[in-house]
């Protein structure tokens, strides 16, 4: 099982359930348990400038991706300031509230387990509760104090630039493995939200294909979705050939076959999010291993 959708502004509407919460927001829904998942609601959120949304919580985990303009988040007695291409992640059962500064803002929203909206019950709270702003500070992966927040850099997945040194000092600096970044066959993962940031239903991470770099059809005992946001990648779905583009959307299913290739001469880039969180063995199953083994066994 397998869903395609693209990114459009045009598309968000106002959420019901904000309408006495919020000021000049929007979201366009990408993926939820209406496209069959039951792990993630995946959503593209709107602020006109100086909007806000009040201090909220969820029963489910949440993190943010800004694409542009300023947030400043308010959770855990800190003020942070997000702007495109910064990262926060909130527990489930953690009050935040949110406000656009500077101009509209938008934002990549993960939530996991996937939102309810069969009417069953509540699982999202406004407490009423006023979070006081502080100074707002930006995320720093190097402050012990900041445990869910992070910074996206393009020059980490530079492995020129890294081959000369990394500068320790820097906030993007990664302060583990769990968020170095990996390198194999002209693919680059670097993590974002996962459990170093406090993540435990589900991951965040960029993905880089350079020219040439391929990823065979294979599946996971867990859902994905893609967001492409540079370059033109070539994907085989459930036995479907298809072309992604910026803006672009693919969500795919436990179970569901995919593959991609970089077929062009510039880099292929997206944001990639998984939920459940992959297990710790087993998590691919390559197609071409297993008929493999097939051939072998005369099968």
């Amino acid at each position: 099982m397998h869903h395609v959708t693209a990114i459009n502004q045009e598309l968000a509407l106002p959420v019901e359930s904000y309408r006495d919460h919020s000021h000049g927001f929007a979201r366009q829904v990408l993926v939820s348990r209406e496209q069959g998942s039951p792990h993630m609601t995946l959503s593209v959120g709107y602020l006109e400038s100086g909007g806000h949304i009040d201090a909220v919580l969820h029963s489910f985990e949440i993190s943010f991706y800004v694409f542009s303009g300023t947030l400043l988040v308010t959770t855990q007695g800190q003020t942070n300031r997000l702007d495109p291409h910064h990262v926060i992640a909130m527990p489930i059962g953690t009050p935040y509230s949110v406000r656009a500064i500077d101009g509209p803002a938008s934002w990549l929203s993960m939530s996991s387990p996937a939102e309810l909206n069969d009417g069953r019950r509540q699982d999202t709270f406004f407490t009423g509760e006023l979070l006081t702003e502080t100074e707002p500070v930006l995320p720093d992966m190097r402050d012990p104090r900041r445990q869910n927040v992070a910074r996206f850099d393009s020059d980490s997945m530079d492995l020129r630039k890294l081959a000369g040194g990394t500068n320790v000092h820097a906030p993007t600096a990664s302060p583990s493995m769990a968020t170095a970044l990996l390198a194999y066959s002209g693919i680059g993962v670097k993590m974002l939200v996962d459990q170093q940031l406090g993540a435990q239903m589900h991951t965040m991470f960029i993905v880089d294909y350079q020219p040439t770099a391929i990823a065979h059809p294979h599946d996971h005992p867990f859902e994905e979705a893609y967001v492409f946001v540079e370059g033109e990648v070539h994907a085989l779905v459930d036995g479907e050939l298809m072309i992604f583009h910026p803006g672009d959307v693919l969500w795919a299913g436990v179970g569901a076959d995919h593959g991609f290739e970089n077929r062009g001469s510039g880099r292929v880039r997206w944001i990639e999010v998984q939920a459940p969180q992959p297990p710790a063995r087993h998590s691919y199953r390559f197609s071409r291993e297993w008929e493999h083994l097939a051939d072998k066994l005369g099968q």
